[in-house]
């Protein structure tokens, strides 16, 4: 059938078409022509190259073996000569009427190698592939591609990642971070309604390159349209401070004119925020800062036990389980959408802070209404809230 198809394409060819473009001056396909061809031949439904199945193997076979010619046996399958020659000296050969399959390119290592090499990237999971590579030479003496160690490592389920940045740990600040733990670790709802979360953080008003993607080709990354400037220290920030809770939040405040000190720090958040949270939520109030320098000194311990205020206490380098850099890390992808680029490169001009705050702000209060309709969609479902210690309320006198 398919040589039936093959002629009738062939002869479908005008006779100008066959003469310039379907045969040489020695009267033989062209290797263009042939081509186009088997293109056609895909249309039908037909491969350019297709095996026998067993049964028709068996067939075949089988005629041959009740005496008949191998001419006979193609012109009634209409099969090559070839073809069923080959397919009867493959059965005299091997005694099978199956096809072999090929077995392809042959493993350059072999399973022990393969396990030797996921050991040596185990053993030292800093190792490139091709220090992987040469240790495989100087064990083995065979020369090995970096592509075929990292396909025999993700064979053997190790892949390429970075690691988790962690600061120095030592074996009491392991035990002191999980005896924290595990104090808190069965706090229920009614415990965590009284915690202020607090924290200050720092945002530049510039565009953020590290959040914000571009559309580009490949291979044009240093074009001028697809590069971002960025200062290599950020004179265009703000820093802020604020605080949350599961039933309010306090406002933004602005550290203005320098860094947080301790004094600042009793005048500018301890006595304007946190001392109202404290009486409106009573004796159970908790205060949650981190460790800074300027939280920990002696005029702000002070402050705290003049006003009754109890602080949560964290261990040394401690774990940062402070759920508003969650609250950070959402402000400032909403700031990062909402660019106010300052007007000069070394200072920024009064209208661009002010823009800046304001932008802050108006994505502190936004952000606050979307968590709001969150936490009150979960309190009247079965969804446990304790997962929900993040999002808060906002004050209805807000």
């Amino acid at each position: 059938m398919s040589m039936q198809i093959f002629f009738h394409v062939c002869s479908s060819r005008d006779s100008v078409h066959k003469s310039f473009k379907g045969f040489d001056a020695c009267g033989q396909l062209s290797k263009f022509y042939r081509k186009d061809l088997i293109d056609e031949l895909k249309i039908f439904g037909m491969s350019s190259r297709h095996h026998i199945d067993d049964f028709m193997r068996g067939r075949i076979i089988g005629k041959i073996e009740e005496r008949q010619k191998i001419t006979d046996v193609a012109r009634e399958f209409d099969i090559a000569h070839n073809v069923v020659s080959r397919q009867w000296k493959s059965f005299k050969t091997t005694g099978m009427c199956s096809r072999r399959h090929g077995g392809g390119r042959v493993r350059s290592t072999t399973p022990a190698e393969d396990r030797y090499i996921v050991l040596s990237a185990k053993r030292n999971r800093r190792t490139t592939a091709q220090q992987v590579a040469n240790q495989f030479l100087a064990a083995s003496g065979k020369q090995i591609s970096r592509k075929t160690v990292a396909r025999r490592l993700r064979g053997g389920g190790l892949y390429a990642r970075r690691p988790v940045v962690c600061v120095p740990l030592t074996r009491q600040h392991r035990t002191v971070r999980l005896q924290w733990c595990r104090e808190h670790h069965n706090w229920t709802e009614q415990d965590w309604v009284c915690v202020l979360f607090s924290d200050e953080s720092r945002f530049s008003l510039s565009s953020d390159c590290r959040r914000q993607l571009i559309w580009r080709e490949s291979g044009t990354a240093y074009r001028p349209e697809n590069i971002q400037e960025k200062d290599r220290y950020q004179t265009c920030s703000i820093n802020v401070w604020a605080g949350i809770m599961i039933n309010g939040r306090t406002r933004l405040q602005v550290v203005a004119n320098g860094t947080m000190t301790g004094q600042r720090y009793i005048d500018e958040v301890l006595l304007p925020h946190v001392r109202l949270f404290r009486g409106a939520v009573g004796d159970k109030f908790v205060f949650m800062d981190d460790n800074a320098t300027c939280h920990r000194t002696l005029a702000v311990q002070d402050c705290l036990d003049s006003e009754g205020i109890q602080r949560r206490v964290w261990p040394a380098h401690s774990p940062d389980l402070n759920h508003i850099e969650n609250v950070w890390d959402a402000l400032g992808r909403q700031v990062a959408g909402r660019n106010y680029p300052p007007t000069n490169k070394n200072t920024l001009t009064v209208h661009s802070q002010r823009n800046g705050i304001n932008c802050l702000n108006s994505c502190w209060i936004m952000l606050c209404k979307v968590w709001y309709d969150v936490w009150n969609v979960a309190s009247h479902s079965t969804v446990d809230k304790s997962v929900l210690i993040p999002f808060f309320k906002v004050p209805a006198d807000f």
